[in-house]
């Protein structure tokens, strides 16, 4: 059975029962199934969709119990046995009938039970293998064949750099909290957490609090930390409010800096939150009276002395090997687009002498012949919006010369600048260009509001969480908390005391659910692009920004340079999912094709 039919069927089914009187009266005895999540057990792929049994469904144990539904398309079908308005396998009975109608409770639990086991019976094993984490996802369409000229950012762009960089950040950065700031000596005691933050969280600077924010400025109950420890949501609603929500003019503005609020969007603003939340934990596990405003002020001035002090760059030009990943495929991106006749420049915040080595190391000495416009320590996203800085050259050494430019030249090396001045002497303008970049502010925000190109984002991000959805454990649970969530939200007409009762066990297994599915992507704070069921607001600036997402540059390498991204047509909610192609799993159809994916 394709997963068309399957999501189809799912979702059919479900919107085909209503809320009409309970059943006929069948075996009180209801067979539960358990809550643990362990799903794979219910899955008969021998058996036969085009019987209904007249047994009655209390029992769940027998697979021939199951509800029967024959797989879209067909054109006939077994003729629905006279019975309880959407209850299969239970004989409609007359209006006269003497029998007793089952008890609420009884009656709420088959309904669960027969739920449970549909969804259980109609996944197929492997439902969510079709997502790739080398594919190009769309926001907007985007028609390569009308692109001309591809930019790039150099920082998380052209180069992508490994997890041990983080660490040396961070490292580096706590020092200089300690020798600089005059923190306690006790902060050195605390190592880098790998796992512990994620990119997109908010930091509430007066509270000193780090959470994760929807899309709808509201807090997402169970992600809100204090230092290293969770803060209890009794106390989180008591700190704003009596409310989960997050006022508009308190939160980050739209670089990502509100007055007290800030969002962490960039992937080096990891190690950053590392040790804020560390230092906070030190200062309240010591009982130490301090000011979160002073905190967050010294660890910002602290990780950009690792920046401004030039130790990243360091780093990475000592050890090329070990900090930049995937060279060769950025090496094989340009060979690409540069044999197709596209144009390419690079405008990064980083300095020539550590793109000049990096390109170098991935490209080869002859990297500058591959771009029309290389612009360094443009400052993003000042360059973006200002009309000030005039454009300087440099040499090929890197030393500032004093001409005036009238030209941006291939093979010169260009510094500071501004897009105005960039656009009036290339005329690059439009759709025609695409922008990649892995920061959705400096990079590509006023590129997509202001200036009409095209824009793609990249998310490392998407390799690990793809791998996490594409799990059956992912994918079962899933289902099923999107069944039953859908379960409670059609049955809650049944108020009486016994109902009452079923919905708190059914609640309290949603949130066991919903606690599971989000410590697959990551224990604090889940998964980076939704909370429970809405987006986050990384998402919804990430939905806004960009036209187009991916992993890593590399992803271009699977797709034709004619190749046209067309964004899903997810139903919204008042409309039917008439087109549904998958599972109610959250996961993304793949527009991928097979015979270009020669990477790797």
């Amino acid at each position: 059975m394709s997963l068309k039919t399957v999501g189809a069927t799912i979702a059919r089914t479900f919107l085909a029962r209503g809320n009409g009187t309970p059943p006929v009266a069948r075996s009180p005895k209801v067979n539960r199934f358990s809550t643990s999540c362990s799903l794979s057990a219910g899955r008969h792929q021998g058996e036969s969709h085009e019987q209904i049994s007249d047994r009655p469904t209390g029992d769940a144990s027998s697979p021939s119990e199951a509800p029967q539904i024959r797989a879209a398309g067909d054109k006939k079908r077994t003729k629905e046995p006279v019975g309880a308005p959407g209850v299969p396998g239970v004989r409609r009975r007359s209006f006269t009938s003497k029998a007793e109608p089952m008890d609420q409770r009884s009656y709420l639990w088959a309904r669960y039970s027969d739920m449970k086991r549909l969804v259980h019976d109609l996944i197929p094993p492997g439902a969510c293998k079709s997502l790739n984490s080398n594919a190009i996802y769309a926001n907007n369409e985007v028609d390569l064949a009308e692109v001309d000229i591809y930019g790039f950012d150099y920082d998380y762009t052209l180069a992508l750099y490994s997890n041990a960089l983080n660490t040396m950040i961070y490292n580096t950065a706590r020092g200089f909290l300690i020798e600089h700031f005059k923190y306690p000596e006790g902060i050195r005691k605390y190592d880098y957490i790998p796992n512990f933050a994620a990119r997109g969280l908010h930091y509430d600077i007066q509270k000193g609090l780090l959470m994760k924010i929807d899309a709808f400025h509201y807090i997402q109950p169970g992600t809100v930390y204090r230092g290293l420890s969770p803060v209890p949501d009794k106390e989180v609603l008591q700190l704003y409010g009596g409310t989960y929500h997050v006022p508009l003019q308190q939160d980050s503005g739209f670089y990502g800096k509100g007055p007290k609020v800030k969002q962490f969007m960039d992937i080096f603003s990891i190690p950053e939150m590392t040790l804020m939340a560390v230092a906070n934990d030190f200062f309240i596990t010591n009982d130490i009276e301090y000011d979160p405003v002073h905190l967050f002020k010294d660890v910002s001035e602290a990780i950009g002395m690792v920046h401004l002090k030039g130790y990243m760059y360091k780093w990475v030009m000592q050890d090329l090997d070990n900090f930049i990943l995937r060279g060769e495929e950025t090496d094989a991106v340009l060979h690409r687009l540069v044999n197709h006749g596209k144009k390419l420049f690079l405008i990064t915040n980083s300095p020539f002498s550590f793109v000049d080595k990096g390109m170098t190391h991935m490209v080869g000495k002859n990297w500058r012949d591959f771009f029309d416009v290389v612009i360094v320590q443009a400052d993003k996203p000042h360059f973006f919006t200002d009309c000030i800085k005039p454009f300087r050259r440099l040499d090929g050494n890197g030393d500032q010369q004093w001409e005036k430019i009238t030209s941006l030249d291939k093979g010169q090396i260009y510094k500071q600048g501004n897009l105005f001045d960039f656009l009036r002497l290339t005329g690059w303008r439009g759709s025609k260009v695409l922008y990649f970049g892995d920061h959705l502010y400096s990079d590509l925000a006023d590129l997509t509001l202001r200036h009409g190109w095209r824009t793609a984002a990249i998310v490392p991000e998407l390799e690990h969480e793809t791998k996490v959805v594409s799990t059956d454990k992912y994918s079962l649970n899933l289902t099923w908390l999107q069944a039953l969530t859908g379960l409670m939200e059609r049955l809650q007409t049944h108020r009486d005391a016994e109902s009452k009762q079923v919905f708190v066990e059914w609640q309290k297994e949603r949130e066991e659910l919903t606690a599971m599915t989000k410590n697959l992507f990551n224990p604090q704070f889940g998964s980076i692009f939704r909370t429970c069921h809405n987006p986050t607001y990384f998402s919804r600036r990430l939905s806004r920004f960009s036209d187009l997402y991916m992993a890593s540059l590399s992803c271009l390498l699977n797709y034709d340079l004619s190749y046209t991204f067309y964004p899903r047509r997810t139903p919204l909610q008042h409309e039917a999912p008439l087109w549904m192609d998958q599972l109610c799993t959250g996961c993304m159809k793949t527009p991928f094709l097979e015979e270009m994916s020669h990477i790797r």
